[in-house]
């Protein structure tokens, strides 16, 4: 149960509605034992009637008077039942909803290596089946447990002050049951967490087989998908059935236990009755009802033992994730207006997860409002040079200022507020395309949409369509061409007119001429504005003020296109090579 102490800050958030429902609960379970003891009168009238101590008129009287009682404590019992589960079953969807968000917070702090380090599928599945089955636990698991409490707490006292011969013999087979079920909770327990680790494995397959769906198609694999699906769904009803043939176990026994607890009742009873140890034989029909009233509540007790054990293997899983800390750390609390000037001094950084040294003692200066331009073979470093001026990585050693102040001592949210980055995998929601531009600012009009969409030369194309910019797109843009996903992501960085222009390499997917036309409409957007454009076209790069050359992390030249082009080196055989491949 240790695990599930986590919850315990929103059991004291809705602890007046918990305290509420307990009360509904109680009064619930009391109405209910109302009941039995007017059936017991009910047969004590009738036996009464048949030994003539009752006249007729009396009797039926009498049995009104009763089955009005009944009637309308079943009717009570029923109502506040219904408030009962209106009440803590809400309370359980309330938590749901905070956990849900407190997961979903936390999966947005955390940084970028841990994403590299866990699978989609199995995030997915953290926020969704696991909290669905805490959530069980939250709602069902504590309105029968208290139910169950209160009825055993009521019952039982009340069955020893009427026979406690009787309620002995009855309540026999229960201490029983009660050490039965505790041995099979552990193993539930056990296969429990199998099952949901399980289901991770599961979600993540599945999620990787659609989004590569047109990899599939393309390679025939479908059979191949299909027999590891196969494979994976049987190892999964394996577990999941290892699970279940412990669960079965429950409802037999119970029914077994009760079964046992009605004949010793009716056994004893009689006996009871006939020796005159009892008054009436209305007390043995009360006693029944009474071990039947219990038949739902141990059951319950297998039931919701069942549900704790899922949900504590689930929010242990849960824990292990909320545990993990964010690799950026935000220590500036205030805003900061960000100007654009750019220092990388004796950089170096490597990634985590590779142990790949990705940059090498690398050393610049961009000054505000300028364009650089970084080109590099690939794997150069160049697009973590990207990654590090938005604060996605911190570094090894050396240090990035930025307005000449240490990029660590600043906001992140306004470091990354004036920053428009457009990545060479652009990425689109499932959204209509006009939001998706909007995505770089959320209170734009669609005038300003539309004329940003003019400047990444996709207006066009985006006119062509029958919905126009209400096309919804399909998922990460799958309805759109790859330049027409880069020409979007262009707009909605020029849409949220930043002080810092990060383009990666965000025109491989057009042709030339549509490049050349772009790039010209972003040297006027970029007035003024500080821009590093990633490339391994000399043409993006050759009107910059100024080129950096990037090869295995170390920075190999710098100049202007004139000046590299002057001296033998890197950058004079790419642009030869590009330019003679043009002229072909």
């Amino acid at each position: 149960m240790k695990e599930l102490k986590h919850l315990n800050k929103y059991f004291k958030k809705y602890g007046l509605k918990l305290f509420v429902g307990v009360i509904i609960t109680i009064v619930a379970r009391v109405f209910q034992l109302v009941m039995p003891s007017y059936v017991n009168k009910s047969i004590e009238v009738v036996e009464n009637y048949i030994k003539e101590e009752l006249l007729l008129t009396e009797a039926r009287e009498m049995l009104f008077e009763y089955i009005l009682i009944i009637v309308g404590a079943a009717l009570l019992s029923g109502f506040f039942t219904f408030l009962m589960r209106q009440t803590i079953i809400n309370i359980s969807r309330y938590i749901e909803y905070d956990l849900k968000n407190e997961v979903f917070d936390h999966y947005q702090l955390l940084s970028l290596n841990f994403y590299k380090q866990n699978r989609t599928g199995d995030l997915m599945n953290r926020i969704s089946e696991d909290i669905n089955q805490v959530r069980l636990y939250g709602g069902p698991a504590i309105m029968y447990g208290i139910q169950t409490l209160t009825l055993f707490a009521c019952l039982v006292p009340l069955m020893f002050i009427k026979a406690p011969t009787l309620a002995m013999y009855a309540l026999l087979p229960l201490p029983i049951l009660s050490v039965l079920i505790y041995q099979i909770s552990k193993i539930i327990h056990r296969r429990s967490t199998i099952v949901q680790e399980f289901l991770s494995t599961l979600s993540t397959f599945t999620q990787e087989s659609f989004s590569g769906i047109s990899v599939i198609k393309a390679y025939a694999l479908e059979p191949k998908i299909n027999a590891e699906l196969k494979t994976l769904a049987l190892e999964g009803k394996e577990k999941s059935m290892a699970l279940a043939r412990v669960n079965a176990w429950f409802f037999p026994l119970m029914i077994l236990l009760i079964g046992i607890s009605n004949i010793f009742v009716i056994y004893i009873g009689g006996q009871q009755y006939i020796k005159g140890e009892i008054a009436t034989i209305g007390i043995i029909a009360e006693f029944i009802i009474y071990v039947n009233m219990l038949t739902w509540p141990v059951a319950v007790v297998g039931w919701v033992t069942s549900i704790v054990q899922r949900a504590e293997a689930s929010q242990k899983r849960i824990n292990e994730f909320l545990k993990e800390r964010p690799n950026i750390v935000n220590t500036a609390t205030e805003e900061t207006e960000i100007e654009g000037k750019i220092e990388f001094k004796n950089v170096t950084f490597t990634y985590e997860d590779t142990n790949i040294v990705a940059l090498k003692n690398i050393s610049f200066t961009i000054n505000k409002g300028e364009t650089v331009a970084i080109i590099g073979k690939t794997g150069s470093g160049k697009s973590t040079i990207l990654d590090l001026i938005a604060r996605l990585y911190d570094i090894d050693s050396g240090e990035i200022l930025i307005d000449d102040v240490p990029i660590k001592e600043l906001n992140l949210n306004s470091l990354r507020k004036s920053i428009g980055a457009v990545p060479q995998d652009a990425f689109l929601f499932s959204d209509s395309i006009k939001n998706n531009i909007k995505f770089g600012k959320e209170d734009s009009t669609d005038e300003e949409i539309i004329e940003v969409a003019k400047k990444a030369v996709v207006h066009d194309n985006i006119m062509g369509f029958t919905h126009q910019y209400d096309t919804v797109l399909g998922e990460r843009g799958l309805t759109l061409s790859g330049g027409q996903k880069q020409r979007v992501s262009i707009a909605r960085a020029l849409l949220k007119d930043p002080k810092i222009y990060l383009f990666d390499d965000c025109l491989s997917a057009v042709d030339t001429e549509t490049e050349e036309e772009i790039l010209n409409q972003l040297k006027k957007e970029s007035h003024n504005k500080t821009t590093l454009i990633v490339s391994h076209r000399v043409s993006s790069a050759k009107n910059a003020d100024r080129i950096l050359i990037l090869d295995e992390g170390k920075l190999l030249q710098e100049g202007t296109h004139e000046e590299l082009n002057s001296v033998e080196g890197y950058y004079k055989e790419l642009y030869s090579d590009q330019l003679s491949e043009k002229e072909k």
